[in-house]
């Protein structure tokens, strides 16, 4: 059933006791299993279908064995061509990490403390199947795309990002780019963050790559984002979009402050907030760049793996 209702205001979400930090718990159903992508109404895939225009197409996954090697623990995996007969091939993967490049995480990738994971489920729940990949895959994530371009922002406005450093934007730096753009948002968009960390990342010779740290501890990997504190929650959730994607290792700044926290806790579990990381938006950005127009139809189909923490990506903007 399509969701129909107005959605509050984050700051008129009811309060989880034990942290004071808002949640969604219930506003989907009690029984939901897709957080915000309830939101890509049929509706608003008809609405994006009328988008297209030219119908240029861009891939916004990078090859799966990129990165190399892999960030935050996971590893390259190993690809496999065999001969069945003389006359055919076939081959298979072993290693493989499902968030080791473009990817969406799950709503079982990450729990809110004691008090669970989205909609207050705990780990005997995945035994019954919750919260998997496969309820994106059924679904489908087809929408409105809006992409946010903070990195020729910044440019423009005179203060080039540094991407050796950790830059955490604020939300009126959003509204500020946004604005520069000519674009708004709707209810139900699926917002692209590029920080424009990834074209850098992949500039790099092979041996520079390897020399970035891989972890994103205190003194790990450094990238530009979205501030990791409720603002940033705030500013996602009263836009009313469905999910947001970005080329960078976590959409949040990284290693980011422990006063501040961290946002992945805020909109994975708490919210149901749909999430990408590690996705390759540069080739849309300059044809957004040059045409003026940042919108667009987007298309994405995680893996249907029944309990699936994360998925590649699989998107494509439609233009």
């Amino acid at each position: 059933m399509a969701f129909t209702k107005e959605l509050p205001n984050y700051r008129d979400l009811p309060v989880m006791e034990q942290t004071g930090d808002r949640h969604a718990w219930g506003l989907f159903g009690k029984e939901d299993q897709l957080g915000t992508i309830n939101l890509l109404t049929p509706e608003r895939r008809v609405r994006a279908a009328g988008l297209v225009r030219r119908g240029e197409v861009f891939n916004l996954s990078l090859p799966l064995n990129m990165p190399s090697p892999p960030f935050a623990g996971r590893q390259a995996y190993r690809h496999d061509i065999f001969a069945n007969d003389r006359n055919s091939r076939d081959d298979k993967l072993d290693n493989f990490y499902m968030q080791a490049s473009s990817q969406w995480d799950a709503l079982r990738h990450m729990r809110f403390r004691e008090m669970g994971f989205y909609n207050g489920l705990q780990n005997e729940d995945f035994e019954k199947g919750a919260l998997g990949i496969e309820r994106y895959a059924d679904h489908g994530i087809v929408g409105r795309g809006v992409l946010l371009d903070m990195g020729r922002h910044m440019e423009r406005r005179g203060t080039p990002l540094d991407y050796m450093q950790d830059t955490a934007f604020e939300p009126e730096l959003l509204d500020e780019a946004l604005a520069a753009q000519g674009v708004e948002t709707e209810q139900g968009d699926i917002l692209l963050l590029r920080t424009g960390w990834m074209g850098y990342y992949l500039s790099r010779t092979p041996s520079e790559q390897a020399k970035f740290p891989r972890d994103l501890g205190p003194q790990g990997l450094r990238t530009p984002g979205l501030v990791s504190t409720p603002n940033s929650a705030e500013w996602l959730w009263d836009r009313g979009l469905s999910a947001v994607a970005a080329d960078n290792i976590a959409v949040e700044d990284t290693p980011g402050a422990p006063e501040r926290g961290f946002l992945h806790r805020r909109l994975i579990p708490l919210l149901g907030f749909a999430l990408g990381e590690l996705w390759s938006l540069d080739g849309l950005a300059e044809d957004c760049a040059n045409d003026g127009v940042y919108e667009f139809m987007l298309v994405a189909v995680p893996l249907n793996l029944p309990g699936g923490v994360g998925s590649p990506a699989n998107a494509i903007a439609i233009k």
